[in-house]
């Protein structure tokens, strides 16, 4: 199940009739929505172990559900330099919005995340992963969406992120701090392929859509509230980034 099939579709899409309708219907709906997020944030500690790096940037890629709203909690972390919603699992032809919404590409809705090791540490990222981003306890569906693109997964580009992937997931299991197992699975990261211009930035381009407020903006704010440290106000855009 696709996150448009029962709100709306995005506002790229939307002819100008069609816009007025969406902002009436987004504010009629944002106003019966509860003031509570859609998943509660969990406090975790930090891996016991991390990397050591001394390159200029790497790169982690991560899907926990929709990518609107993983794309705009890493955003927000200070020494990411960049944060790009695409697809990852599946071929080149598949990685496309439509197509990978059938559940049958292999492709997950992921976030490649650009970082500055020297500011923030890949073991840091996956303590925001596992805490603020997403729930790791839903096997293939984040909330309200449903299918395996929506799975959690940890594309790991080397053997250090997946030895320190499978060290932290073992070590959170065993602190049982979550309501059930972690499902998170690892997969060895073959392609990564950026979504359509629509889907980047969209939490910040549109933070009073309805899906948003309810289930990414508390993401952000949780973000903000558990890892004030690590919070940045301003986010790194996609659009900022290739301009």
């Amino acid at each position: 199940m696709s996150k448009f099939d029962s709100v709306f579709r995005p506002l790229p899409r939307l002819g100008l009739l069609a816009v007025a309708t969406f902002v009436a219907a987004a504010a009629f709906a944002t106003w019966q929505l509860p003031a509570v997020a859609a998943e509660d944030a969990v406090i975790i500690p930090p891996p016991s172990i991390d990397e050591k790096s001394s390159a200029a940037t790497e790169k982690a890629v991560f899907a926990g559900g929709c990518f609107w709203g993983v794309q705009g909690v890493f955003q927000h972390v200070k020494g990411v330099t960049n944060a790009v919603s695409g697809y990852s699992g599946g071929d080149k032809e598949t990685a496309h919005y439509e197509m990978v919404g059938s559940s049958r590409t292999g492709h997950a809705e992921t976030v490649e995340v650009t970082y500055d090791p020297s500011k923030v540490t890949y073991g840091q990222l996956l303590q925001v992963y596992f805490s603020v981003a997403h729930n790791p306890t839903q096997l293939n569906y984040q909330g309200p969406d449903q299918g395996t693109q929506y799975r959690s997964t940890i594309f790991v580009v080397n053997d250090q992120q997946r030895n320190i992937a499978q060290s932290y997931i073992a070590e959170l299991d065993k602190a049982k701090l979550f309501s059930g197992p972690i499902v998170t699975t690892l997969e060895p990261l073959e392609a990564f392929y950026p979504a359509e211009d629509y889907h980047q930035d969209f939490l910040t381009l549109n933070p009073t859509y309805p899906y948003i407020v309810y289930n990414d903006l508390p993401k952000v704010a949780n973000l903000k509230h558990i890892f004030p440290d690590l919070y940045r106000e301003a986010p790194v855009l996609v659009s900022e980034v290739k301009s």
